[in-house]
């Protein structure tokens, strides 16, 4: 029993699951908006079921094609797969159980949930490489998680509105713009094996120049997911904060100091996708 427990932990540490948090609220603000009444139960299970799925198969798949390039780096060197911890063999199984879940859990929403599925799951995987060759990678991932709130749309309306397409876009610049900042911790890294970001193309003092020109974006987005969705006062004083974290999170790093990055990458972030959810909700009730 204590080694399969042992085994679990090593999963959910591979995938990082607790990073959940950064994209499943947005998730549930796009099922918030698009049933006001709520979603039935197997809606909301098989939801659940694909974001899972589907992004335990992303970052499994991330592990495997990034083994080699961890193993040299000093800060990813003890991820699982370098370190031995998890078997290459494992890892396959795993990332096939998990696209095998999203894959069944779209169908069990809908036909046309099924027939997009290959799509999300190029992006998914795709992303893992993109960094070989260009310095967008950051918009990659960011698609990766923001297509989030459109597959919910879809799976639940079959259709797209102007409401999700803008979640969809706020999350991709939210993402990327965090996903610059961490990418500054390895810029002389990156440039030694030739991988290619925003920070190795232009310097970091640049690279967070973009990066809060990115989450100014997010932040007008958001005001138009409120003009799209007919929201009212409480979303509208909510998102005071929430843009406040974004301030903040750009507060805690600077290119002479970086040792902040980790609170400015997962506490701020924490807190804004889960105080999105829980605006939308008060709003909304």
């Amino acid at each position: 029993m204590a080694s399969l427990i042992r085994k679990a932990s090593d999963f959910i540490e591979l995938v990082k699951l607790q990073h959940t948090l950064f994209a499943l609220p947005f998730a549930m603000v796009s099922l918030v908006l698009a049933a006001p009444h709520g979603p039935s139960f197997r809606q909301l299970l098989w939801i659940l079921g694909a974001m899972v799925g589907a992004r335990s198969s992303a970052m499994a798949m991330n592990r495997i094609a990034d083994r080699h390039i961890d193993a040299q780096n000093p800060r990813t060197r003890g991820r699982a797969l370098p370190a031995g911890i998890l078997g290459l063999g494992e890892v396959w199984v795993f990332t096939l159980a998990s696209t095998a879940l999203f894959l069944w859990s779209a169908w069990q929403l809908s036909a046309l949930a099924l027939a997009l599925s290959p799509v999300a799951l190029s992006v998914l995987w795709g992303y893992s490489f993109t960094k070989r060759f260009t310095a967008l990678s950051h918009l990659v991932l960011g698609l990766a998680l923001g297509i989030a709130p459109s597959a919910v749309w879809i799976a639940l309306l079959g259709r797209l509105d102007w409401t999700p397409v803008l979640l969809t876009l706020a999350v991709t610049l939210w993402t990327a713009g965090f996903d610059i900042l961490y990418a500054c911790q390895d810029v002389e890294f990156d440039r030694q094996v030739g991988l290619h970001s925003i920070p190795t193309k232009l310097g970091i003092a640049q690279a967070l120049l973009i990066a809060r020109l990115l989450h100014v974006g997010m932040a007008l987005l958001l005001a138009g997911v409120g003009f799209t969705a007919s929201l009212g006062p409480i979303y509208w004083i909510g998102l005071l904060p929430i843009c406040g974290l974004l301030f903040l999170q750009h507060r805690l790093v600077s290119p002479q100091d970086l040792s902040r990055l980790n609170a400015a990458f997962f506490t701020t972030n924490g807190f804004l996708s889960v105080g999105l959810l829980v605006v939308v909700l008060l709003d909304r009730t």
